[in-house]
C-alpha cells in the first residue's frame, strides 16, 4: 500500500494549521507568552494545553512499547475514528467495510462523512467469515473496521482471520481494542511494524474507568499518524483530560486489581445466568460485558427497568434477536441483578 496514493488528494495537499503552542513550547516559567491571545492572569487553566500531548504520549509509548510518533490522541475514540474517515475516504466516492453486529459509530460516521458502509455479517458464533469479507471488498473500499473483542457479542475475533485480511487488503485495517484489557490476549499493537496498513485504537473509557474524560488512542505507523496530525483540531485534548489521564496511567496496580475483580465477577455471573429459566443462550465473552439471548428481550428489559436494573437491549441488531447486553458491575450490583433475574 502506497500511503501517498491512498490519502485523499485534498488532505495530502493541505497545509495544516499551526497553533501558537505548536510553534513555541517551553517549561521555562520566566518567559512572557504574548503569542496566543490568552488571558494573562495566571490560573491553572488560562493557557492552552500542549497540542501534541507530549508527556501523555511518552507515557503511552513506554507502556505499549512503541515510539511517541506512532500515537495520536483524540477526544474519545470516536474522534480518532472520524479523523480516519476524513483523511482516507473521499465523500460520495469511497467506502468502508464493517462486520455486523458491531459498534454502531462506524456506520454513523460513514453516513456523517458521506461514505458508503459496506457490511458483512459475522458467523452465528460471531466470527469473521473471511472469504465473504475478501469477496465483499470493492475498488473503492478504503478501510475495514474490526472490533475485537467485539461489541455487542463480547468475544475476541480469531487472529488468523484478521491476519489474512491484513495481508490481502490494499487499504487500512482498523482494529478497535476498546475491551482488550479484559482479555488474556496480546494487543495487535505488537504487529504494527509487520503490517503497515494496521491501525489499532484503544481507550481509557473501559478498564481504566475514565469514560468521563473522553480520551481515545490511535496506534499506527509514523506515516499514518503524521497524516492524522495534519487534520486534527489543534487543541483536541484539553488540559484537564491530559492531567487525569496521566494520573490514571500512573496507577497500574489499581487498574490490575479492578480488572481481576471484573474477570472474577464475569465468571460467577455467567455461571448463575445460565440457570435462569428464560435465558436461552449465554454467549462466550472476553469483555467486561456478556451478551445473553432470552425468550423476549423487550419484555425482560422492561421488567428489569421496573426493578431498577438498566441493561442494553440489542434486539434488532443482526444475529442479536432477543438479546440483552449486561455490563459486569461491582459485586453488589451483580448481586442485585441476579436477584432481579431470579424474581421476574
Amino acid at each position: 500500500m502506497n500511503l501517498k496514493d491512498f490519502v485523499r488528494p485534498s488532505i495530502m495537499a493541505m497545509k495544516p494549521y499551526s497553533s501558537a503552542r505548536d510553534e513555541y513550547q517551553s517549561q521555562d516559567d520566566d518567559l512572557v507568552f504574548l503569542d496566543a491571545n490568552e488571558n494573562p492572569f495566571q490560573s491553572e487553566l488560562n493557557r492552552y494545553p500542549d497540542p501534541q500531548q507530549l508527556l501523555l504520549k511518552a507515557k503511552f509509548a513506554a507502556l505499549k512499547g512503541v515510539s511517541a510518533n506512532q500515537i495520536l490522541l483524540g477526544n474519545g475514540s470516536d474522534e480518532v475514528l472520524d479523523l480516519l474517515f476524513r483523511a482516507f475516504c473521499e465523500p460520495h466516492q469511497d467506502a468502508v467495510l464493517t462486520l455486523t453486529p458491531t459498534y454502531g459509530m462506524y456506520g454513523v460516521l460513514a453516513h456523517l462523512n458521506a461514505i458508503e458502509n459496506q457490511t458483512v455479517t459475522l458467523t452465528p458464533d460471531f466470527q469473521i467469515p473471511t472469504e465473504k469479507v475478501l469477496e465483499a471488498i470493492q475498488p473503492n473500499t478504503k478501510i475495514i473496521f474490526i472490533c475485537s473483542p467485539n461489541n455487542p457479542s463480547g468475544n475476541l475475533l480469531k487472529s488468523d482471520a484478521i491476519e489474512r485480511i491484513l495481508k490481502s487488503f490494499n487499504g487500512l485495517v482498523v482494529i478497535d481494542e476498546a475491551y482488550i484489557d479484559f482479555t488474556a490476549s496480546t494487543s495487535w499493537i505488537a504487529h504494527l511494524l509487520e503490517f503497515p496498513n494496521l491501525v489499532v485504537t484503544q481507550t481509557l473509557s473501559k478498564a481504566y474507568g475514565l469514560a468521563g474524560i473522553r480520551l481515545g488512542i490511535c496506534y499506527a505507523s509514523i506515516e499514518i499518524i503524521s497524516i492524522l496530525n495534519k487534520i486534527k483540531p489543534p487543541y483536541n485534548v484539553n488540559l484537564l483530560t491530559q492531567n487525569e489521564a496521566l494520573k490514571g496511567l500512573s496507577n497500574q496496580n489499581n487498574l490490575n486489581k479492578q480488572i481481576e475483580i471484573i474477570r472474577s465477577e464475569r465468571i460467577k455471573l455467567v455461571e448463575i445466568i445460565k440457570d435462569i429459566s428464560f435465558v436461552k443462550t449465554v454467549f462466550p465473552t472476553d469483555s467486561n460485558f456478556v451478551l445473553i439471548r432470552v425468550d423476549d428481550a423487550n419484555k425482560r428489559y422492561d421488567q428489569l427497568i421496573k426493578k431498577g436494573i438498566i441493561l442494553r437491549n440489542r434486539h434488532g441488531q443482526s444475529l442479536c434477536d432477543n438479546c440483552l447486553r449486561i455490563t459486569i458491575g461491582t459485586p453488589l450490583e451483580n448481586l442485585k441483578l441476579i436477584n432481579a433475574l431470579q424474581n421476574i
